[in-house]
């Protein structure tokens, strides 16, 4: 099987070099190599490589910064994955492709399922939601994975901030009022690796799978538990950092301005994902514990 990659320096797509390498031979484009704002570029990248699968890792993710660059956010979110979608329709090839809980508005009380209606909040949400709808109105085969509070060893997230912040700060405010699911790339590359080769391999999959499935670890948190479980995990490690769970304040997103909004409620259902691929999300704090031993670890904490 040949695999194409697209967004191979991000979070995600760092991870998916290692768990798709496995599953047969593997072209991984960044943006350097393939400019996603480059239709001919996308499109010769799909020609030359001629794959079986395209995994789609590459998005715009700076969400306030999208407010200003609405365009070149759609671009990437939304113009470059119908571009990929109607490429993989004429090649009757599978593409694998990555959204977000930002596509929902917040408002519902419950765990969102993939049937609930959208309701996008901000730029960055509206375009991802644009990709999705492009890509199932191509017709192709197609996985669309939605996600949520992604962290790793690799670039910039929550968790490399607050451990930063940790060692900087005495005391600090985190948004409370924001509930949903830390979930790892490593978890989510994984995951992926499984249901590319159950489709890819199980008879009784096909094209009969195709549709989006959210992809996320179980239980939730706010933004502020999440910060305060970081930081115990961080002491019972070592006590050389400055910052203490009980110096994190409680605050609501009303507190802080930003130029997009947030979603309050970001919890997703992956029962479909269990029912579909037996899998079965581990506890979020699972995948933050292995994280923050190896932080800690490789700064010689």
């Amino acid at each position: 099987m040949k695999i194409l990659l697209f967004g191979s320096n991000g979070q995600v797509g760092w991870e998916l070099q290692r768990s798709l390498a496995p599953l047969g031979s593997l072209q991984a484009c960044n943006r350097q190599t393939v400019d996603l704002e480059n239709p001919r570029a996308v499109r010769a990248a799909i020609h030359d490589y001629s794959p079986d699968v395209v995994v789609n890792a590459a998005a715009y993710t700076a969400v306030d910064k999208a407010e200003s660059e609405p365009d070149k956010a759609e671009t990437i979110n939304a113009k470059a994955v119908e571009l990929m979608a109607n490429e993989a329709k004429r090649r009757n090839i599978w593409l694998l492709h990555y959204s977000t809980d930002y596509v929902f508005d917040g408002e519902k009380s419950g765990i969102y399922s993939e049937t609930d209606k959208p309701g996008p909040l901000n730029t960055y949400g509206r375009t991802k939601l644009q990709g999705e709808i492009a890509l199932q109105e191509s017709r192709c085969s197609h996985l669309i994975f939605r996600t949520s509070w992604v962290y790793s060893a690799r670039g910039s997230n929550f968790v490399k901030t607050i451990m930063r912040l940790a060692g900087e700060k005495d005391r600090l405010e985190i948004v409370a009022d924001q509930v949903g699911a830390p979930t790892s790339a490593e978890f989510i590359a994984d995951a992926t690796a499984t249901c590319l080769y159950r489709v890819s391999h199980g008879g009784e999959f096909g094209g009969q799978v195709a549709g989006v499935f959210h992809l996320t670890a179980s239980g939730s948190t706010s933004w502020h538990g999440f910060a305060c479980y970081l930081l115990d995990q961080m002491h019972s490690l070592s006590n050389k950092r400055r910052l203490r769970s009980q110096n994190v304040h409680p605050v609501s997103t009303a507190r802080y301005r930003s130029a997009a909004k947030r979603p309050l409620n970001s919890r997703l259902d992956t029962q479909k994902l269990t029912d579909t691929f037996g899998i079965y999300p581990p506890p979020w704090q699972f995948h933050v514990q292995r994280l923050v031993a190896e932080l800690c670890l490789r700064e010689g904490i």
